[in-house]
């Protein structure tokens, strides 16, 4: 109710109590007279006109109250008039000598009345004028002090709202730093090292089997994949900021997710694993974020078959877009494995990596154990098709 935004709903209020009180409440007189009802009129509009104005409401209204008091035995009107305009001026003066100015003008207003009258009569009007003046400031003071430290308490929460935020940056800053450093100066190292030694070991065996040289070929171009992808993730620990956009959907651009799954693929059979593939060149299509959904599960599923099932396993890729959908399935056996036997009787659960089962698969969803082979995957329901990555032009 004492809100600036109120002030004018105050005005009216105050505006229409004072008719009330013209028109309902008992006057010495028999009715209020034409002059009472015009500085009551003349009170209200300087109210409404003057309410983004408190210091000029308050003069005025104590020129009004002056007047009354000389012409009118009952100017309680006015006197409300002034003690109210008084009020908004203690809320909502910028400065406080505004107030005191405003507080010492009623004060002399107040003090006119009696002038000339006994002393037992002044001492009396000092106790009205305590009530006149003293109480509007006093409430002034309390509604301007609430509005104050209601401001400061909103301070200090957006100050420490601020201040947390910053040492949770600073901290996700320094873990990013220290795993940057890491990566930068243990695994890379390491990587590098086993390509340049990949890369020394082709040029000194010059008489190897072709089929050695091939492995030595992958291992090298694999290794130095990974050196890149390394460094790109050491830049985006160091400086997220500096990357466009997201650096995980980033990685890949969306044209080359059927060349990046049909190297995946040709790295799997490379390790023994017979993968029939049917990718669909449509995937070219998709979105970053699920064309990366795709490439890693399939790098996760062909792994793992890879790792579970041996060399000699047998992997069944498809890869589709359908309707608007993104449809993968995967299913992977052993070779020569009969149905209810010759499984590894430990289960998936031992098998399968932790990392791996809070990785790409759970976007996309899938069961991880196909035909025994831990790992493998194959879809809820018949078939080889989960609807799971999401549509293909969806953001």
């Amino acid at each position: 109710m004492f809100d600036m935004r109120d002030t004018l709903v105050r005005m009216m209020l105050l505006d229409l109590t004072g008719v009330g009180y013209l028109l309902f409440v008992p006057h010495s007189a028999s009715t209020p007279t034409a002059t009472q009802w015009i500085l009551a009129l003349l009170a209200f509009a300087v109210a409404l006109v003057a309410h983004r104005r408190p210091a000029v409401n308050l003069v005025a209204q104590a020129a009004l109250l002056t007047v009354a008091i000389g012409l009118i035995d009952d100017f309680t009107i006015n006197q409300v008039g002034a003690s109210w305009a008084l009020l908004e001026v203690t809320m909502r003066a910028r400065h406080p000598r505004v107030i005191w100015l405003c507080t010492a003008l009623l004060v002399v207003v107040d003090l006119t009345d009696s002038i000339g009258d006994p002393l037992r009569r002044v001492a009396s009007g000092v106790v009205g004028l305590a009530l006149e003046v003293g109480v509007p400031v006093l409430l002034g003071l309390v509604i301007r002090t609430n509005r104050e430290l209601s401001r400061q308490a909103v301070e200090r929460a957006a100050a420490e709202q601020r201040r947390r935020e910053s040492e949770s940056r600073a901290a996700r800053a320094d873990e990013r730093s220290a795993i940057a450093r890491e990566l930068h100066d243990v695994v890379a190292h390491h990587v590098a090292s086993m390509v340049l030694r990949v890369g020394v070991a082709r040029h000194v065996l010059t008489d190897l089997d072709p089929r050695v040289g091939a492995v030595f070929d992958d291992v090298h171009g694999t290794g130095t994949a990974a050196l890149a992808e390394l460094r790109r993730l050491v830049a985006v620990l160091r400086d997220p900021d500096g990357v466009r956009g997201d650096a995980a959907l980033t990685a890949i651009e969306p044209s080359a997710l059927p060349a990046a799954l049909g190297a995946t693929v040709d790295r799997a059979r490379q390790t023994g694993v017979t993968v029939e593939a049917d990718i669909d060149p449509a995937v070219g299509a998709l979105d970053a974020v699920r064309g990366l959904a795709v490439l890693r599960l399939t790098q996760e599923a062909l792994t793992n078959v890879a790792k579970h099932a041996g060399p000699a396993a047998l992997a069944r890729l498809v890869v589709a877009v359908q309707d608007g959908a993104v449809h993968w399935g995967g299913v992977g056996r052993r070779a020569r494995r009969r149905a209810g036997r010759g499984a590894d009787r430990r289960g998936p659960r031992h098998h399968r990596d932790a990392r791996a089962r809070g990785g790409p698969r759970r976007a996309v969803g899938g069961r991880p154990d196909a035909d025994g082979v831990p790992g493998a995957y194959r879809p809820p329901g018949a078939g080889l098709r989960r609807r799971g990555v999401g549509p293909a032009g969806a953001p």
